[in-house]
């Protein structure tokens, strides 16, 4: 089963990308608008502006002579250079057709040869040639779409005797879309790597650290010694827990004082101590959790993994809120790494809190069992390490 981090984690990741697909959706249709209107005013500038080149390069009116297209003296009839140079300046596709038919243009076919002779589709020439308006749309030029635009030519008695015309290819367009749209999405998967990763720092500070740390200390109660207050920070309900369980800690202590009270006896001064085992029942699909408490009377009449621990331990037993099981575990552990540890490294390998754990280490470096030594950083505080004698 994965734990609260990871599907947190899965949870926001798969939220983020579900985010960057829907906004580059509406950006990618948002800007094949923007770019088909944009189209629309370059071709309708680039026909203005390519009308006064011609103009000014060739004076004289619109004709047709033998069967070609003239403007003044000039042929344009094949008059590759003129259509090639308005290509250079403007970037579109250019034509000029005599009547509805491509006599000068730039755009090719299939063989890579310019299709001189072909047709104007029947829509162009019916808005153009016929009603005499200009046409400016999306549009088939040899088989490919283009967002086109198309002026008619006329003769100095104002008869309309050719067309001439500017495209861009929506190939084109459809590349400036996808470039776009690729950067956008490079951008958008960088965002989502620092969002989670920020996100990940703050579930382990704010989350998973107290939570951890609340769990240590149930784990006290559990291993049958009287737990500690914990102090966590975090969110609202990590510190509400915080309270709750210190709240349960008081009662306990509060508890084991009455009934050393019953019996008579104070624990400092009476081999015998108080257990606390915590009971996990489960009964159809429902758990209780008791605390069961229970005095046993035990003398600490036997060494410890080896050690002799009665000149530590003495007749009157350990001191109050130490337990024989846990510092047996606590040496257990110690004597299997037989190296210098602080009171973190032992609170993880033992399962406990810090704060118990300590407690445990200085009745043992106090009984001569352990030394302590401060270590030194380049940042932060000294860390207290623990050596075996």
């Amino acid at each position: 089963m994965r734990s609260l981090k990871h599907q947190i984690l899965i949870l926001l990741l798969c939220s983020l990308l579900l985010l960057t697909a829907s906004f580059l959706a509406g950006l990618g249709w948002y800007m094949k608008n923007r770019v088909t209107a944009a189209a629309d005013i370059k071709t309708r500038t680039d026909l203005g502006t390519c009308g006064e080149i011609i103009d000014k390069t060739y004076p004289g009116a619109w004709s047709v002579q033998d069967g070609n297209l003239y403007k003044g003296i000039i042929k344009i009839s094949l008059n590759n250079d003129l259509v090639d140079h308005l290509s250079s300046l403007t970037g579109d596709a250019v034509t000029l057709f005599l009547g509805d038919t491509r006599v000068a243009t730039t755009v090719r076919g299939s063989n890579g040869e310019r299709v001189i002779g072909t047709k104007v589709s029947e829509n162009v020439a019916q808005t153009v040639l016929q009603d005499g308006q200009t046409y400016i749309g999306a549009a088939k030029v040899v088989r490919e779409s283009y967002q086109t635009g198309y002026v008619p030519l006329r003769n100095e008695s104002g008869n309309i005797i050719g067309i001439f015309y500017v495209g861009i290819s929506h190939a084109y367009e459809q590349d400036i879309i996808t470039k776009s749209l690729i950067t956008m999405a490079e951008v958008g998967f960088a965002l989502t790597v620092l969002v989670a990763l920020l996100t990940w720092l703050f579930l382990q500070k704010v989350i998973i650290y107290p939570l951890h740390n609340i769990m240590l200390g149930t784990r006290d109660v559990a291993t049958g010694h009287l737990p500690q207050k914990i102090k966590v920070s975090g969110a609202k309900e990590i510190e509400e827990l915080e309270v709750a369980f210190n709240q349960m800690v008081e009662q306990i202590q509060s508890l084991t004082g009455e009934i050393n009270k019953s019996n008579g006896s104070n624990p400092e001064d009476d081999p015998t101590k108080s257990q606390f085992n915590t009971t996990t029942q489960s009964s159809e699909g429902r758990k209780t959790i008791g605390l069961a408490v229970e005095t046993t009377a035990t003398t600490v009449n036997k060494p410890l993994l080896n050690l002799d621990m009665s000149r530590c331990i003495g007749e009157e037993g350990l001191p109050k809120g130490l337990n024989e099981d846990t510092l047996a575990q606590i040496v257990q552990f110690l004597q299997a790494t037989d190296r210098p540890l602080s009171a973190d490294n032992v609170a993880e390998g033992v399962k406990l809190t810090r704060v118990t754990v300590r407690r445990y280490l200085e009745f043992l470096e106090h009984c001569g069992v352990l030394k302590s030594q401060q270590k030194y950083g380049t940042v932060g505080r000294p860390v207290k390490l623990f050596i075996p004698l």
